[in-house]
């Protein structure tokens, strides 16, 4: 077993930080035995290791022993207490603090028992335990109401399993000053998972289309079906072919319907830039 405060230099720091970093917070104490401020904070840190029991990791880097690991993460003054998360230093602070102020910088980077309970979420979701996945995200937003990140991923997760009514239940509980991006994202995916759900199947409007293909309302309908089983290039071909026939009363909808795509899509930058170019080709 590991244990929660130990001494590291240059040769083994990528070993004792970096790569532990990857499942637990690592604190780093940049210090050296003549400084006077740093036999004040180091017993701070030390107690706070073994209070947290294994929350976090401190580490202590004699700067007079290892030079080179100091500059390489610019350390200019000491103490200098640096956190690394998943590899990479995320935050840090110079000089002496009281054991409050440390306390404060240690929360804001120790996952609370619900962010725990989520990240668990998100491992049985990555192989594919869905119900379990949903029970953990369901118990962290029980542990902590306050855990958006929770709501958020359980809302995605029920959308995936086309339960629309809970991922909008799901989202409504966020307050909203603190909905983002992903949030605005997810509400459109239920609308359109809503609207599909209400629609014969693919096969079926596809067939409609073809053996009316002026029928701009059949089109739409084909595209809302394709976006809900998330076709999303073949949902902004039909919404573009709309566009395009400049249909009275439909054409606007069409637009807005392809805006809202890019939405969902905004992680396919080539899809998006392709659509964009061919929707204003469109319009004029």
């Amino acid at each position: 077993m590991q244990a929660v405060s130990f001494d590291t230099g240059t040769a083994d720091f990528d070993r004792d930080v970096l790569e532990p970093s990857r499942s637990v917070p690592v604190l780093v104490d940049f210090w050296a035995p003549w400084c006077g401020p740093c036999r004040a904070l180091k017993p701070i840190l030390e107690k706070l290791a073994a209070e947290y029991a294994g929350k976090f990791l401190l580490a202590k880097v004699n700067t007079d022993e290892h030079p080179e690991i100091a500059g390489r993460y610019g350390v200019r003054g000491i103490p200098n207490v640096k956190a690394f998360v998943d590899g990479r230093l995320v935050d840090e602070f110079t000089g002496a603090q009281p054991e409050s102020a440390v306390r404060r910088f240690l929360d804001s980077l120790v996952p609370s028992p619900g962010e725990v309970l989520r990240r668990a979420a998100l491992e049985l979701l990555a192989q594919g335990d869905l119900d379990a996945a949903q029970a953990k995200l369901r118990e962290a937003i029980a542990l902590d109401a306050t855990n958006d990140a929770a709501r958020v991923d359980l809302a995605d997760l029920l959308v995936a399993r086309e339960d629309f009514a809970g991922a909008e239940a799901a989202l409504e509980a966020i307050p909203g000053h603190r909905r983002d991006e992903r949030t605005g994202t997810l509400a459109t995916r239920i609308a359109l998972g809503r609207k599909g759900a209400s629609l014969p199947d693919a096969a079926t409007l596809q067939a409609r289309v073809e053996a009316q293909p002026d029928d701009a309302e059949a089109r739409l309908a084909y595209a809302d079906r394709l976006a809900a089983e998330a076709r999303y290039p073949e949902a902004l071909d039909e919404l573009l072919e709309v566009v395009r026939g400049d249909h009275a009363g439909n054409r606007e909808r069409a637009r807005r319907a392809m805006v809202d795509l890019f939405a969902l899509v905004a992680g396919e930058p080539d899809l998006v830039r392709d659509y964009r170019r061919k929707l204003a080709a469109a319009l004029h």
